[in-house]
């Protein structure tokens, strides 16, 4: 609850009333109120000057000494109502303080009402679903109110995004959950993530990644599967899958260099016809699912995989013979598949990115997939800050993220704080896959 429509105090008032000697006095009054359900009683305390004193004595008509004083909001009300203002505490302060005053408490009880709603219409849709006996449903509960997610959110897009959810997962219950075995792939019904969408939040990106809606329906997903919840493009992908909706497949490309699949299968035989046109590849994870009995490489082939296009592009200008594989940053689907169906295959992959903390983030997931490090220990980073001039190196920002492989490399780089980039190690990059050298 708010004051509207406030009475405006005549100029000479207003002017006697908004002296700085009597700010303290209006906010300490409005912060009474406002814990008060706007109501003029009780008291406050406010320090006054020689004129506050005077000021304020004048509209009680008593007289004050200037000090801490204690002033009851009902005497002050009253003579406000009798004095030239001719309105109440509650709009002088109003007017005074700049804005509206809010009923804090009603306010309060008004959301814990409206939190006790939302909670009940969820019980109710999932029953209306058929899906309140579920056995994930507890754990999925239980996650919603202990991480705060619907809180933090506000309960409009809350209540919305959880409409949207509800009707998501009722309709993927058609796809069950837990598929039965042996169950074949035409047996149920399979979504493209936008229709899906459009099917149940009438909007075509109502389950976006990022999207509200599409967070709770995914931990939903994780809780029907006895699967930890999604920390990464990969694993939400893996989690739409699971319950037979396809992602964006074609949008998101891994390049390659020289990369030659064996046997006559006509892609193998496409992809060796363009390596000996030297010319890069952008693979989509539609592409690669196409294809998923084609080996890549044969057992122990050496492949590098970098973080940044400007190393693979040196590459391809020097018509280099070693495969390298870039991830442009965070891999896209298709970079996380390729990576899979590398270390699959036996390739002996290895992986360089920035020395910065984001680069770490990512080196530490493509290694944890089977990778192993490329010029990316502690040394490595060392050697680089005392080779390269210091315009070529910037601050390090964010925080510090741990590197298993080598915890030292975390140590050193948050004792420096410099970052060195990839294209900075261009030359020693070059050099290893020439020579189809790891370090």
């Amino acid at each position: 609850m708010t004051t509207n429509s406030l009475p405006q105090l005549p100029a000479p008032v207003r002017s006697y009333l908004d002296d700085p000697s009597l700010t303290a006095l209006w906010a300490a009054a409005r912060r009474r109120l406002e814990r008060n359900r706007l109501a003029p009683t009780g008291t406050v305390q406010a320090q006054l000057d020689a004129e506050g004193a005077k000021r304020l004595g004048g509209l009680l008509g008593t007289r004050l000494e200037p000090g801490l004083r204690r002033i009851q909001l009902g005497a002050l009300d009253a003579a406000l109502r009798a004095s030239a203002a001719q309105c109440g505490l509650v709009s002088v302060v109003a007017e005074l303080t700049g804005r509206s005053l809010q009923d804090r408490v009603s306010a309060k009880e008004a959301q814990q009402t409206a939190w006790t709603a939302l909670w009940q219409q969820l019980d109710g849709d999932l029953t209306r679903a058929g899906l309140a006996h579920a056995g994930w449903i507890a754990d999925w509960l239980g996650e919603l109110r202990n991480t705060g997610i619907l809180t933090r959110a506000g309960i409009e897009t809350a209540t919305n995004a959880l409409s949207g959810a509800v009707r998501t997962i009722a309709t993927l219950t058609n796809t069950p959950l837990h598929p039965p075995a042996g169950t074949g792939a035409d047996a149920v019904k399979h979504w493209e993530l936008s229709e899906l969408a459009a099917h149940t939040t009438g909007d075509a990106h109502g389950l976006d990644e990022g999207r509200l809606t599409s967070i709770l329906v995914l931990k939903a997903i994780a809780a029907a599967c006895t699967l930890p919840s999604p920390d990464s493009s990969a694993s939400r992908r893996l989690l739409w899958e699971q319950v037979g909706v396809s992602t964006d497949s074609l949008s998101g490309t891994v390049m390659v260099w020289k990369l030659e699949p064996p046997g006559t299968h006509p892609w193998a035989t496409m992809m060796r016809t363009r390596s000996d046109l030297s010319l890069v590849t952008h693979l989509t994870l539609q592409e690669l699912r196409t294809v998923p009995d084609a080996a890549l490489t044969a057992p122990g082939t050496a492949v590098y995989f970098c973080e940044n296009p400007q190393v693979l592009q040196a590459a391809a200008r020097y018509s280099l013979p070693g495969i390298l594989v870039c991830g442009s940053g965070n891999p896209s689907a298709a970079g996380w598949e390729l990576l899979r169906r590398l270390v699959a295959s036996g390739a002996d992959v290895a992986y360089h990115g920035d020395f910065d903390w984001p680069g770490v983030a990512i080196a530490e997931r493509v290694i944890r997939l089977g990778a192993r490090p490329w010029r990316m220990h502690s040394m490595d980073y060392l050697n680089a800050l005392a080779e390269l001039p210091t315009d070529r190196l910037t601050p390090l920002t964010g925080a510090p993220v741990p590197s298993p492989w080598d915890p030292q490399l975390e140590a050193m780089m948050a004792q420096h704080g410099l970052a060195v980039h990839e294209e900075a190690q261009l030359d020693q990059l070059l050099y290893d896959v020439r020579h189809a050298t790891f370090r």
